[in-house]
């Protein structure tokens, strides 16, 4: 099989994507801390930054279509080879993860120190072994909220089950017909805000054929984050735009999605009365606002140019480290943000200072792990 030419622009949105998704976790202490929650600033740029980063895991999806799709391999060399990649440091990690507490306990630290790390845990920590290792026995089936980041590999592995099968038309599909599902997708991508706030002025509950007994309704079979696969392997080339077209229409579409994006959750932060899902229907990673915030982004660095080979070498090491540190990064965001948070920086640098921090470390730590366990780190980092 020929190798696939490695695409040095993609690095680049690797590196986007991956810094985009540690600052969403870096703006968690700033609205779940009850010490910030009080400060009408944490609040506003939590807003402003989320809203800034939701592309994060739409464009690790995208990058995922792009490379596999159509898959060449057969069924179970596709599986062994992406699957137990993933499967083994993600175990390892949620374990890690879970176990944390308890060896606070044995350290005979304050229980204090879990919600220093995870703040979702804040107000229920516990340090008994048996809470630890019933999130354990968890694993098979849920993350918890000291992993709160791994909900992502479910949807990866749940992702790299369907991709082989869902390769076959893809792979005898025509430009059209991919734009037909793509159509198709853009629509179910509307479902969340019909169901918030069409449906409710008919006095209804459910929308096209959903039901108590039914959750697939008529839009189900195109909805969800395979459009994301299909759009990364659609728009590999990217359309025949000049670099001055490719930047307007990027910062057209990008400037559209990030007001809808920001304005929905600020209104809902706003609201006393809201809920947690309230909270998150503007922050829906398969939302119209949020898919063309991602498609702008990817079509706007598809035009980035490196030549330093200083540059691509480093680039590449991130991609190769880039899972490890997906992985990992979780772990620094409390203590960073007890550095950084009490600090001299002003409250709209702090992020991007968190941010960096964390990356460079999480990436530094990946690294070392390559360098020390060589081949053998790939059942640890991925």
């Amino acid at each position: 099989m020929k190798e696939q030419k490695h695409i040095v622009w993609l690095d680049v949105i690797r590196l986007l994507a991956i810094l985009m998704v540690i600052g969403v976790h870096c703006i968690d202490p700033f609205y779940i801390s009850p010490a910030m929650r009080g400060i009408p600033e944490y609040t506003t740029w939590a807003a402003i930054y989320g809203s800034l980063f939701r592309p994060s895991v739409p464009l690790f999806t995208m990058m995922t279509g792009l490379l596999l799709l159509p898959v060449k391999q057969p069924l179970g060399t596709f599986y062994k080879k992406r699957i137990y990649r993933i499967l083994f440091p993600c175990i390892i990690w949620s374990i890690l993860y879970n176990l944390f507490p308890w060896f606070t306990g044995i350290l005979g630290l304050d229980k204090s120190i879990i919600g220093d790390f995870f703040c979702y845990t804040q107000g229920s920590e516990s340090q008994a072994f048996s809470d630890s290792l019933k999130d354990v026995t968890m694993i098979p089936f849920q993350f918890s909220f000291k992993e709160n980041h791994m909900w992502y590999m479910y949807l990866l592995l749940g992702i790299y089950l369907y991709m082989p099968f869902f390769s076959a038309w893809i792979e005898k599909a025509t430009a059209k017909d991919k734009r037909i599902y793509l159509g198709i997708w853009s629509v179910s991508l509307f479902l969340p805000y019909m169901i918030a706030y069409i449906a409710p002025i008919f006095g209804i509950n459910y929308l096209y054929g959903e039901a108590t007994w039914n959750a697939y309704g008529l839009f189900y079979y195109f909805a969800g984050f395979n459009g994301y696969l299909v759009l990364g392997h659609y728009l590999k080339q990217g359309p025949n735009w000049s670099l001055s077209q490719t930047i307007y229409i990027s910062a057209a579409l990008f400037a559209l999605g990030y007001y809808v994006t920001y304005t929905g959750f600020s209104a809902a932060a706003a609201d006393s009365t809201s809920t947690e899902m309230d909270m998150e229907l503007f922050f829906t990673f398969c939302s119209p606002n949020v898919a063309i915030m991602t498609a702008a982004v990817f079509l706007l660095l598809q035009k980035v140019q490196v030549r330093s080979e200083f540059a691509i070498k480093m680039l590449s090491n991130i991609t190769k480290c880039g899972f490890g540190i997906y992985i990992v990064h979780y772990f620094l965001v409390g203590p960073f943000f007890l550095w950084i948070g009490p600090s001299f920086l002003p409250i709209p640098l702090q992020v991007p200072a968190m941010a960096i921090c964390i990356f460079l470390v999480a990436w530094g730590f990946t690294a070392f792990m390559y360098k020390v366990l060589g081949k053998k780190a790939i059942y640890i980092m991925g």
